[in-house]
């Protein structure tokens, strides 16, 4: 596959982008093939709601995309036994930009070097299995001004099913996010199973979860009911205030990376049960640039 130049992809998105100019391939999708195979399922209200619902397991990836996924996979398991382990050889790289995705962000500072393709032509290389041991006087848990060599920022390559002008960015750090120093004991468990989540950069408040019954049938192919929900009650003044205390790092170090007066974005990071890598925590991040 031939690497893509930023002015060619750019050009390549003005074409009028249908099956007949789109080849379908495999392995992580252009977002050409997103638009055209895998069109948005879900607006970018219908998203903020679901973040705000408290059950973060109702955010798909088109059903498609996910068999597409789940092919792609097994190749990558026979390659490095595991995907937790091409993640932790190949895709992420700490500290350093993300030139490996074919979904580009506006926020790249990489523009000017090559799109590499998700093929690893490296010599073989000796699998880790593990990160390498942090240093003594590495922080403790994730904060707004965690060090970048603690940090890997890339697109998702499998994004869930967003709108085109929706960014999925995934900030992957090697120190945790959940910690007790963070967390209150009160709230642990309620976290542990909801997650933590916010917004920044709204011009108005998030969706309600009272209206989230009228977002399910968005949700309708995945047979997603109400009676199926995965959520805490909504808990006391003091309880909401400790869980809002929890996730105020990530907060903040979405505010610095997506300035408020640019961008509206929709975080969250899922909670043990939903988490794809346990042990590596993850930010996802759904990012709009305002008009």
């Amino acid at each position: 596959m031939t690497a893509m130049v930023p002015e060619d992809i750019q050009k390549h998105n003005s074409l009028d982008t249908t099956a007949q100019n789109v080849p379908l391939r495999t392995g992580p999708p252009t977002r050409e093939e997103l638009n055209v195979y895998y069109p948005a399922k879900f607006t970018w209200d219908q998203l903020k709601t679901f973040v705000n619902s408290g059950d973060l397991g109702l955010l798909k990836r088109d059903r498609q995309l996910q068999k597409r996924y789940n092919l792609w996979a097994v190749g990558i398991k026979e390659q490095y036994g595991s995907v937790v382990n091409y993640l932790l050889n190949f895709r992420l790289q700490w500290g350093k930009a993300d030139n490996l995705s074919l979904l580009t962000s506006e926020l790249d500072t990489s523009a000017d070097g090559l799109r590499e393709c998700h093929e690893d032509t490296r010599p073989k290389p000796i699998i880790q299995e593990t990160l390498p041991p942090m240093p003594a006087d590495a922080p403790p848990y994730f904060t707004s001004s965690t060090p970048s060599e603690y940090i890997s920022i890339i697109q998702n390559d499998w994004p869930y099913s967003v709108p085109p002008e929706i960014e999925h960015t995934l900030v992957w750090t090697r120190v945790p996010i959940f910690h007790p120093d963070l967390i209150d004991q009160s709230v642990s468990a309620r976290i542990d199973q909801d997650g933590l989540w916010g917004f920044t950069g709204l011009n108005s408040p998030p969706p309600s979860p009272s209206t989230l019954p009228s977002c399910l049938p968005a949700l309708a192919d995945w047979g997603i009911t109400m009676e199926k929900l995965i959520r805490s009650q909504k808990g006391t003044t003091d309880e909401e205030v400790m869980v809002q205390r929890a996730g105020a790092e990530v907060q903040e170090y979405v505010k610095k990376r997506w300035a408020e007066n640019e961008w509206e974005t929709a975080w969250f990071v899922n909670p043990p049960r939903l988490q794809s890598v346990l042990g590596l925590a993850h930010v996802h991040v759904f990012a709009r640039k305002k008009l």
